[in-house]
C-alpha cells in the first residue's frame, strides 16, 4: 500500500468514528470535522456544518453525496482527496458561518409527523424530497432542521421570505401588534392599517393609488380579475402559457401549467396565448432579454430591434383575432414567470402587448406576487422594467415575508367600478397583524438596502451559474434578473429537451445533502428555481455555486459509468 493511501485511510477512520461521536461546536449542534496536517481531528474554526444524511454516507462510491469538507493545511490529504473524484469521492464546499444557535428540538418525533401527515392532510403529494425536510427554526437565509442541520435556504419558502427568517424588526412588530389588538375587520378602523396603506401607495406611481388588502396570491388574482370584468363590461381574458396566477377556482382558468391544470369547470372566460419563451420557444437569441446572461441561441438581430420580439407579438395578434371577442376584459402577465422557471421574454414585448389590449378596451394586469419588492435588483416592481404601467398590480408572498398577506392595488376609477358592481368584503384583508408586519418588511427592505443587495449579488450569481452553463452539457440555459434566478436542465444544447426527471431529482436531493435548498419549477420540472432572502451575501452565493457545481460534477460521474 502506498503512503498516499495509507495517509487517507488513517484520516478516513478518524473521519467515520467521528460520525459516530459527533463534536459540539458553539453555535451548532453539529460541526464538520476537517484533517490537519499532523492527523489530528479539530473542529472546523468556522463551524461549518455537514448535514446528518450527508455524514452517513461515509465513503460509498455509488452515494449520492459522498462528500466531505479538508483543512487547506492538509496539503498532501487534501490535494489527494481531491484526486479521487474519479472514484466517486467529490469535496464538501464549506458552509458560510452562521453564528446563530438554534433551540433544541422538543416536539413531535418525525416518525408521528409522517403518520399525522398521511392520515390528517391533504394527499396530493407536494413535499420535497424522498425523505421531506422536517424543518425546526429559521434565522436570515438560513434553516435548522428537527436534527440541528443547517442548510443555506435558496428558495425562501417559494419565493416568500423577503428580508430573511424570523428577521429582528419584523418580529419585534409582530409581537407589539400581538400585544395590542388582533383583529378588527374592515368594520372598524385601526392606524397600522392605513400607516401601512400610506407606505405601500407611496411605492407605486400615479394614478396606482388605490389598495385592496387581501390574504393570498390567489386571492389577489380573482379580485383582479372580477375588477377587470366589472369595469370593462367584458369577460375575456389573456394569459400566457407558462404563466402561473392561483389555484382557486377561478385563478386555474389563468393558470396555464399543466400540472395545476383540472378536468373539472373551472375558470371560464380565459384564453392562453403562447409564451414568448427565447430559450424553449421558436425564436429567441442573444440580445433578446433584460437579464446579465443571455441564451446561447444565436441571433442576426440588432441590440435595439429585436425579431423575436415581433414575431412572438404576432402569435399574441392571432390570439387576439381568433380566440376572444372584440372587446376584451383584461390580460394577466408575470413580469418574469416564476413556476414555468424564471422564463422572461423579448425586451419590448409587453408594451406592445399592452398597447394591443388597450385597444380591445381590456385592462393590462401585472402579476408581481414574485417579482415585486425589490428583488429583481434594478426596479422596485418587475413592471418597472418593461417600461409599462399597469392598470392593476397584484402582490403577495414578499409583502409579508411568509406572514398570509397580500393586495391588489388599482386606479380610483376601475376601484369605482367594483364599488358600483360588487361589494366587496374580507374578513381578514387589512388584518393589523399582516399590516403591521407589512409596514415592517417595507421599513427592513429600506434601510438595508435589500434591493440593491438584489442587483448586487444577484447579478455575480448570474455571472457565475452561467460559467456552470459553459462547463457542463445537461446546463442549457441561465436566466433572470436580481435574486430571481432560473438554471435549465436539458439532456444535451443542441436538444435543447428536457433532462428526465429522475436525474433532476438527484441533482436536487444531492444540493440538499450539501446544505443548499433550491426550488424547482417548468412545464417539466427541469428548471432549478434560484430565489433567496435579500439578504443574502456573496459568500452565500459561493458556497452555493460551489455544491451546485459539486451536483452537477457528481452527475457527470454517475453518466460515465
Amino acid at each position: 500500500m502506498t503512503p498516499a493511501w495509507r495517509h487517507l485511510l488513517r484520516a478516513l477512520h478518524q473521519q467515520t468514528s467521528s460520525h459516530r461521536t459527533p463534536k459540539m461546536c458553539p453555535s451548532l449542534s453539529r460541526s464538520s470535522t476537517i484533517i490537519s496536517s499532523n492527523d489530528k481531528e479539530t473542529d472546523s474554526e468556522e463551524c461549518s456544518h455537514v448535514p446528518r444524511d450527508t455524514q452517513e454516507q461515509g465513503l460509498d462510491p455509488e452515494a449520492s453525496s459522498s462528500t466531505q469538507t479538508v483543512s487547506p493545511a492538509g496539503t498532501e490529504v487534501g490535494a489527494f482527496w481531491t484526486s479521487v473524484t474519479k472514484l466517486g469521492l467529490h469535496t464538501k464546499p464549506r458552509m458560510p458561518p452562521c453564528d446563530f444557535t438554534p433551540e433544541k428540538y422538543q416536539s413531535l418525533a418525525y416518525e408521528r409527523v409522517l403518520e399525522i401527515h398521511k392520515q390528517h392532510l391533504s394527499p396530493i403529494l407536494t413535499a420535497y424530497f424522498p425523505k421531506p425536510l422536517l424543518l425546526h427554526q429559521g434565522h436570515k437565509e438560513w434553516l435548522f432542521d428537527y436534527e440541528g442541520n443547517r442548510y443555506l435556504d435558496f428558495f425562501s419558502g417559494i419565493v416568500t421570505v423577503s428580508v430573511g427568517h424570523c428577521h429582528p424588526k419584523v418580529n419585534a412588530a409582530a409581537q407589539k401588534q400581538l400585544g395590542r389588538l388582533w383583529h378588527t375587520s374592515t368594520l372598524f378602523f385601526h392606524p397600522p392599517i392605513h400607516e401601512f396603506a400610506e407606505k405601500l401607495s407611496a411605492l407605486l406611481p400615479e394614478p396606482l393609488k388605490v389598495i385592496f388588502l387581501v390574504n393570498s396570491g390567489s386571492e389577489a388574482n380573482d379580485l383582479a380579475m372580477l375588477m377587470a370584468r366589472a369595469h370593462s363590461k367584458s369577460t375575456d381574458i389573456i394569459s400566457f402559457r407558462g404563466g402561473y396566477h392561483g389555484g382557486s377556482s377561478s385563478t386555474l382558468g389563468l393558470t396555464n401549467v399543466g400540472s395545476f391544470k383540472t378536468e373539472l369547470s373551472s375558470g371560464l372566460g380565459c384564453q392562453s396565448t403562447m409564451c414568448p419563451d427565447v430559450f424553449r420557444g421558436p425564436w429567441g437569441g442573444s440580445h433578446c432579454r433584460d437579464s446579465p446572461v443571455q441564451t446561447i441561441r444565436k441571433c442576426s438581430c440588432a441590440p435595439d430591434c429585436c425579431q423575436a420580439k415581433d414575431q412572438y407579438i404576432e402569435q399574441f395578434k392571432d390570439t387576439l383575432n381568433s380566440s376572444v371577442a372584440k372587446s376584451i376584459a383584461g390580460f394577466f402577465a408575470e413580469p418574469i414567470q416564476g413556476v414555468n422557471g424564471v422564463v422572461q421574454y423579448p425586451k419590448g414585448f409587453l408594451k406592445e402587448a399592452f398597447e394591443l389590449v388597450r385597444e380591445r378596451g381590456g385592462l393590462c394586469i401585472a402579476d408581481e406576487v414574485q417579482t415585486g419588492f425589490g428583488r429583481l435588483g434594478s426596479h422596485f416592481w418587475g413592471f418597472q422594467t418593461h417600461g409599462i404601467l399597469p392598470d392593476i398590480v397584484t402582490m403577495a408572498k414578499g409583502i409579508g415575508n411568509g406572514f398570509p398577506m397580500a393586495a391588489v392595488v388599482t386606479t380610483p376609477e376601475i376601484a369605482n367600478s367594483l364599488a358600483k358592481s360588487v361589494l366587496h368584503f374580507n374578513t381578514f384583508g387589512g388584518n393589523p397583524m399582516a399590516c403591521a408586519i407589512g409596514s415592517a418588511v417595507l421599513e427592513v427592505i429600506k434601510e438595508e438596502n435589500l434591493q440593491e443587495n438584489s442587483q448586487e449579488v444577484g447579478t455575480y450569481m448570474l455571472q457565475k451559474f452561467a460559467e456552470l452553463r459553459d462547463e457542463f452539457e445537461i446546463v442549457g440555459d441561465v436566466r433572470g434578473k436580481g435574486l430571481m434566478i432560473g438554471i435549465e436542465m436539458v439532456k444535451d444544447k443542441m436538444s435543447r429537451q428536457p433532462l428526465p426527471q429522475e436525474e433532476v431529482n438527484e441533482i436536487h436531493d444531492n444540493c440538499k445533502r450539501m446544505g443548499l435548498l433550491i426550488g424547482k419549477g417548468g412545464i417539466f420540472a427541469q428548471t432549478f428555481r434560484i430565489a433567496p432572502s435579500m439578504c443574502i451575501t456573496e459568500p452565500d452565493v459561493k458556497f452555493a455555486v460551489e455544491v451546485f457545481r459539486s451536483a452537477l460534477t457528481q452527475h457527470r460521474d454517475r453518466r460515465a459509468k
